[in-house]
């Protein structure tokens, strides 16, 4: 039985990130802000094993169709009518990923991949074993700093209490897992208003 986890199909994908689709009757933990999910890189598979982007969910959208702007502008929407929207209805969701690694076989590398995922490849959730492998380099951030399509504090935070809660289940390890990630953000940070601001953030 396979332990997958499928997030989506690939619409679009670049080294930087890629954007991934479902059907909104399949939304579900899987897809939260922050989580850690992975995509085959080009098909190709090296000496030490199939390469993997690696990235963090920054965006979900749900988006709309003509019969959906008709209905919102209703005064009410029948139950029946409801129910064949979100479970019948092909409303298509796009979940957007940034990179922030890449997986060779088993080992890990906290920079951006070589090449993007191809279309129509599945992305799935990373394994909690796989985020903490990930995780523990706890700069394992670093490339969200620099990036402006997503929101930057409340992503890096979000990853971070992600992390802890699916592959640290011990609480002495999560707490260590928290500080050690503290200690790296005021390190990285010059500016002391936002580094308390994140701090409070991933505060367990």
């Amino acid at each position: 039985m396979s332990d997958k986890i499928r997030v989506g199909r690939i619409l679009r994908a670049s080294t930087r990130g890629f954007d991934c689709g479902t059907h909104s009757r399949e939304i579900g933990p899987q897809h939260d802000f922050g989580a850690f999910v992975k995509a085959p890189i080009s098909n190709t598979t090296s000496a030490e094993g199939q390469i993997h982007a690696v990235g963090i969910i920054y965006k979900v959208e749900i988006k709309d169709d003509q019969l959906v702007n008709e209905l919102v502008l209703g005064e009410s929407v029948p139950d029946m009518i409801l129910r064949d929207q979100r479970e019948n209805r092909m409303i298509p969701v796009e979940i957007k990923v940034i990179n922030v690694g890449y997986q060779r076989g088993n080992m890990l590398f906290h920079s951006l991949p070589p090449r993007p995922p191809m279309s129509l490849s599945d992305v799935d959730l990373m394994l909690p074993k796989e985020v903490h492998q990930f995780t523990q380099t706890p700069n394992f951030f670093r490339l969200l700093f620099n990036a402006s399509e997503v929101p930057t504090d409340d992503l890096i935070a979000a990853a971070i209490r992600y992390a802890a809660l699916e592959a640290y289940p011990v609480a002495s390890e999560r707490y260590d897992f928290h500080v050690r990630c503290g200690q790296q953000l005021a390190r990285d940070m010059n500016d002391l208003t936002r580094l308390s601001h994140l701090l409070n953030l991933i505060r367990p």
